[in-house]
């Protein structure tokens, strides 16, 4: 996203945030779109099998270093996702960020400035950050 995207979007969710103004609201919206998010991944698995999961224990050597750990790391995930999964899930992650910046705006937060600061936080502890 361009600069001036990232600097406009929040204003432009605060503008069009009309129904569901109340801090309330914003917060049961944002849990639904992420719950709408997992369900689109779960149907990508159940309903169209474009992409299948097969987990299991993480299996990685005793005396590997926590640097080098990513590297037997598994993300439990097969296949690609086709472009209608893709699309839908495109769109349930966007309800999510028009709601999470919907928040930032109601608490007087600046989305880009938590993002930043984020980010700050995991480049700073990198592989320490263990969230």
């Amino acid at each position: 996203m361009k600069d001036t995207g990232e600097i406009h979007f929040q204003e432009t969710v605060s503008q069009y945030l009309l129904r569901h103004r109340s801090i309330l609201d914003v917060q049961t919206k944002l849990a639904e779109a992420t719950s709408r998010v997992n369900r689109a991944v779960a149907k990508s698995v159940t309903t169209c099998g474009c992409i299948t999961v097969t987990a299991g224990k993480q299996k990685f050597p005793a005396d590997v270093s926590l640097r080098d750990i990513h590297q037997f790391m598994s993300t439990h995930l097969g296949g690609q996702m086709c472009g209608k999964c893709r699309e839908v899930l495109e769109t349930e992650i966007g309800t999510t960020l028009f709601y999470l910046a919907a928040l930032c705006s109601l608490l007087n937060l600046n989305l880009k400035d938590v993002l930043e600061k984020e980010y700050t936080r995991v480049s700073a502890l990198g592989v320490f950050n263990l969230t």
